[in-house]
């Protein structure tokens, strides 16, 4: 039985987002125990208990008020027409909504599909598309393997979930368009929320934004001349004013700072070029702004 006073969080019990959904919780402090051998798992350290389902479910769920908060693929709830509110997308399980057609087919275009028939685990964002674009086609509804239907002839082409691609190639498949790109994200109930789950949602997204912040961020420690410290702070793209400390060699000082990961890549350079040595980038578990 639930703990009316815990905040309870859908999650997919088992597929590409369950790993690092629950990576994400346990980063961010908080505990469970068997959550494999569970459905409903309490935590042992916050007021939050897991329901562990299908990720076709979690919209429905939360929509419904029996989840307050749900981790989901955008492209789960966009299909399934939730009334739910997306809270923040969370940067990993990305992908995209596409029609594919057979490499040797006539099918170039978009418009090469008027009239033909599309295998589809989403029938609505598909069709949906196709009639924004004043095309008719017939969805065949396919829960799984949708990629091998256009050889069986089931049907002309494919719109189906899309990572890497190699599935489409190993079947012989080449995507004509995008209908939706796709990433985790967590959405929330639109029923009420009394006001001390509110307060705990509140604690668990600044618990969250600290985390994606620090994942996105690294601290790098360098050395410079005294009379490089104008340039060097010029050329980081900090998040705050660099902290520098002088060091025991004359003319030389330490720089301290928080800088976004992929930027230090395309500055690093440029600092060494102004006179930073011993250069040291370190991971940051998380980070409060």
């Amino acid at each position: 039985m639930q703990n009316e006073s815990s905040l309870r969080i859908a999650i997919q019990k088992g597929g590409r987002l369950s790993e690092k959904t629950l990576s994400l919780l346990e980063n961010i402090g908080l505990e469970f125990d068997n959550y494999k051998n569970r459905i409903l798992v309490p935590c042992r350290n916050y007021d939050v208990e897991l329901l562990l389902i299908r990720d076709d479910d979690i919209p429905e769920y939360v929509q419904d008020g029996i989840c307050e908060l749900g981790f989901v693929g955008h492209n789960v709830t966009a299909e399934s027409r939730a009334d739910v509110t997306h809270l923040r997308a969370l940067g990993f399980g990305k992908c995209r909504l596409a029609v594919a057609a057979p490499k040797n087919s006539p099918i170039k275009s978009i418009k090469d599909l008027d009239g033909s028939r599309i295998a589809t685990s989403y029938p609505v964002l598909t069709r949906e598309h196709f009639e924004k674009q004043g095309l008719h086609i017939k969805t065949i509804e396919i829960s799984g393997a949708v990629e091998i239907a256009p050889t069986l002839d089931v049907a002309d082409a494919i719109a189906d979930i899309v990572s890497t691609g190699g599935t489409l190639k190993t079947n012989g498949l080449v995507e004509v368009e995008t209908i939706l790109e796709s990433e985790a994200e967590l959405i929330q109930t639109n029923q009420p929320i009394p006001a001390d789950k509110q307060e705990l949602i509140q604690k668990f997204l600044m618990r969250m934004g600290a985390r994606q912040q620090a994942e996105k961020s690294r601290y790098i420690m360098m050395n410079a001349p005294s009379d490089a410290v104008e340039e060097i702070c010029r050329i980081i793209p900090s998040l705050k004013s660099p902290t520098v400390l002088p060091l025991a060699e004359n003319d030389l000082v330490a720089i301290h700072s928080v800088i976004p990961t992929q930027q230090f890549w395309e500055v690093m350079e440029e600092l060494k070029a102004a006179g930073a040595s011993g250069i040291v980038i370190l991971p940051i578990e998380n980070m409060i702004v």
